[in-house]
């Protein structure tokens, strides 16, 4: 346990507050401990990666980094395998595991920051994969009680990064261990325009997961700064869903305006799309700013604080709201 500890490298904004107090789980047994001397009955956060947090102020309590590691197959067949890996693996390791061994379901998901146990609680997704897709089960362990408690996909209640983790249980359940279905003959997911792109480039006509991988890291690092370069969170707002009238109504004032489908009724709107025809990519104000090549990217440029970044984000989704009508919300989130 260690007293007063700077928090900026375990932030991948790189914002340089400190907390209370910190320590690292790396068995399960470390948090049974702190459960039973009564440390998660004070203020207290679980940490992962730190890759989709902005911290705004010091954290007078107990910060809990998740250290748990490992990765296993807990069976398999000669289609599919189930993996399980532990919570504080950093997701990537996780995809090139199974990229290396061939394995689908998750090469789509490559280069994403952060955890494996973050990955449920944001229903993490992109280039038209989601990890409900995959997602069979998880451990996870009730932090008052201690008690271990298995989530099946139905009791996860998924959305679009969402999960009951994020609303109903929101902080009462620290995720231990996740476990995901994948398949040992997969049918790649290339329907996504950059994706196609890049393997036309290459002259690949069949991909393999591995081709779809690399494909995916190419397109992040040329669109997304490196975080231990340029500190930011990803994408900091969610593509709002919005009514298939109102998205009509706009197509009128705005023809070029993207939409794509999305729940019954509804279109989703790029948000970076939205930020842009707002005058704010490649913006900079004070030491933040919106990223010169994805709107939808909050930078620190340097020594910005995190309520200096969250001013940014209402400034633009005021923005957003004045010009279209239409709410942003974070996907970030804010401490």
């Amino acid at each position: 346990m260690q007293q007063h500890i700077s928090l900026r490298s375990f932030n991948t904004f790189g914002i340089d507050v400190s907390a209370a107090a910190y320590t690292e789980l790396h068995t399960p047994a470390d948090l049974q401990t702190l459960i039973r001397e009564g440390y998660t009955r004070t203020s207290h956060l679980f940490l992962g990666g730190g890759s989709n947090v902005l911290f705004t102020r010091d954290f007078d309590g107990l910060v809990l980094r998740n250290c748990l590691k490992g990765i296993h197959v807990v069976e398999e067949d000669a289609h599919t395998v189930l993996i399980e890996a532990a919570g504080g693996e950093v997701w990537h390791h996780l995809v090139m595991f199974t990229v290396e061994r061939g394995w689908g379901g998750i090469e789509n998901l490559s280069l994403i920051p952060g955890t494996v146990g973050a990955a449920p609680m944001q229903n993490i997704g992109a280039y038209g994969v989601e990890l409900n897709q995959v997602f069979e089960e998880l451990t996870a362990v009730h932090i008052q009680t201690g008690e271990q408690r298995t989530f099946n996909k139905q009791d996860c209640a998924f959305g679009y990064r969402e999960s009951v983790f994020k609303k109903d249980l929101k902080g009462q359940y620290f995720i231990q261990s996740v476990r995901l279905r994948l398949q040992k003959q997969p049918q790649v997911h290339i329907a996504y325009g950059a994706i196609k792109d890049v393997l036309a480039q290459k002259h690949i006509t069949l991909p393999r997961v591995q081709d779809v991988s690399e494909a995916v890291i190419a397109i992040r690092q040329s669109k997304l700064p490196d975080p231990r370069v340029l500190g930011n969170a990803g994408s900091f707002f969610k593509n709002p869903e919005i009514p298939e009238a109102q998205y009509h109504i706009l197509k009128q004032s705005f023809p070029a305006i993207p939409g794509y489908p999305a729940a019954p009724g509804h279109i989703k709107v790029p948000a970076g799309w939205l930020i842009e025809q707002c005058g704010w990519k490649g913006k900079r104000v004070g030491n933040t700013g919106a990223h010169k090549d994805q709107a939808l990217v909050l930078v620190n440029y340097g020594g910005a604080t995190g309520a200096e970044i969250l001013a940014l984000a209402y400034a633009i989704q005021e923005s957003v709201q004045q010009r279209f009508g239409i709410t942003i919300t974070p996907e970030v989130n804010i401490i």
